[in-house]
């Protein structure tokens, strides 16, 4: 067999193979004979069929798998023998003069991983966020809670900020009427950021019964593109109003919140606890994204076009199952490549980037820290020793969680390269106002 490579640009090869036709020929020959040993044709008993016919049968296939093995083989032990870790898949093309019946001959057109040089961290500063969480952060978090789970009574008096509305309305533009502008009896609460501030602020201090004109300007990163920019005008009739009633802190309510017994106290601590947990999850992510921009800036990447095309339709197919979810059926229905060429981008960059400090740093995921990661994990649940047996079920899941092992080890490590700072974060600004339960 004979190969040579070409260097088309930084990342992109061409492998060309040639190797004698007799070799193809000898192993059809092969496959055929043994094939005609079992081969039934009508008129015949099995293994008596002439091998002309049976050449004449099923010669094309078979030459056809042949060759097909034949380049899968050979392009697998040309990229070997020089090292060339392939990227993507390859484009595959016959070659050779027309007519040559002397040898078989083909092209391979890939891309290959580029080499990477992780840069020095200890250039690089990195902000570890601290937070302190005290009584009264805990206090506010119940707070929160016991809103979110208010009821709402019928009352006769102006709207406020926090009530429940059921109203009728409909909206033009220039006088004309736009998608998802117009509705009957839309019931929701004010105070929940799912209406636009203009929108809540207008119905404040109206009336059962009163109706009411007014405008709303639409943001230009307005999800709906067609409204996006614009200023609607608004005609909203109040036809129900109801205020909530928050509940009282008591046994009634730690019961609601999973406490069998009622115990104010213990719900008290379970909740801090879980928002501990939270605070440390959430310091957790922005320390992990401050490595991720580190890494990114001091490692120069030429990343292959191939992986990120592959990226681009994985993360396509997350959209589509993630609409699909949410009762927007997409189908096969195109989704633009720009919108997720920069994600892929940074999620292929990213991925060399850890793999080759793995690789340098012996940074793998260790069996203990494994069985520590999906105990912890396990140990939020009721019955616990189930959880594990179920992680240590499947290979996939336990994949799963050595990616967040190896994750973290990454993170840990170029902590330790890097220059820290801890800041101070305030609480609230960590977790959001509504986010803390």
């Amino acid at each position: 067999m004979n190969v040579s490579v070409e260097n088309l640009s930084t990342l992109e090869r061409r492998v060309n193979v040639s190797l004698p036709i007799t070799q193809i020929d000898s192993e059809v020959d092969q496959r055929l004979k043994k094939l005609a040993r079992t081969v039934k044709l009508h008129g015949f008993r099995p293994g008596k069929v002439p091998f002309r016919l049976v050449a004449q049968q099923y010669g094309p296939q078979v030459r056809q798998e042949v060759v097909g093995d034949t380049v899968q083989k050979s392009f697998g032990d040309a990229v070997r023998e020089r090292n060339l870790r392939v990227a993507g898949m390859p484009k595959f093309e016959a070659a050779g003069e027309a007519g040559d019946v002397a040898e078989f001959a083909y092209t391979a057109t890939f891309e290959v991983y580029p080499d990477l040089e992780l840069g020095e961290l200890g250039q690089s500063t990195i902000e570890r966020p601290v937070v302190e969480v005290g009584a009264a952060d805990i206090d506010r978090t119940l707070d929160i809670l016991r809103n979110q789970r208010a009821t709402y009574e019928k009352v006769d008096r102006a709207v406020e900020a926090t009530d429940e509305l059921l109203v009728d309305f409909a909206g033009t533009i220039d006088g004309v009427a736009f998608d998802g502008g117009t509705a009957q009896d839309a019931r929701f609460v004010l105070g929940r950021k799912r209406l636009l501030p203009e929108f809540e602020a207008a119905l404040v201090g109206m009336k059962v019964g009163e109706t009411k004109t007014f405008p709303v300007s639409f943001p230009a990163d307005y999800a709906g593109r067609e409204v996006a920019g614009k200023t609607a005008s608004f005609e909203v009739t109040v036809k129900e109003v109801a205020a909530p009633v928050v509940p009282a802190l008591d046994a009634e309510f730690a019961r609601m919140m999973g406490v069998a017994d009622g115990d104010v106290e213990r719900m008290r601590t379970e909740i801090e606890s879980n928002v501990r947990k939270e605070a440390d999850r959430r310091i957790k992510a922005r320390i992990k994204e401050k490595v991720v921009e580190a890494l990114i800036a001091s490692t120069p990447v030429e990343v292959p076009k191939a992986l990120v095309a592959e990226e681009v339709e994985r993360l396509k197919d997350m959209a589509r199952r993630d609409m699909e979810a949410r009762g927007m059926p997409v189908g096969n229905a195109p989704l633009p490549d720009d919108l997720f060429a920069a994600q892929a981008g940074r999620r292929v960059t990213l991925g060399l980037i850890f793999a080759e400090a793995v690789k340098k740093h012996g940074l793998h995921a260790k069996p203990a820290q494994v069985k520590a990661e999906i105990q912890a994990l396990a140990d939020s649940y009721e019955r616990p020793e189930e959880v594990v047996k179920w992680y240590y079920g499947s290979a996939q899941r336990l994949s799963e969680i050595e990616a967040m092992v190896v994750e973290s080890n990454v993170v840990d490590w170029a902590l330790g390269a890097a220059n820290v700072v801890d800041t101070p974060v305030a609480f609230d600004e960590l977790m959001g106002t509504e986010s803390a339960a």
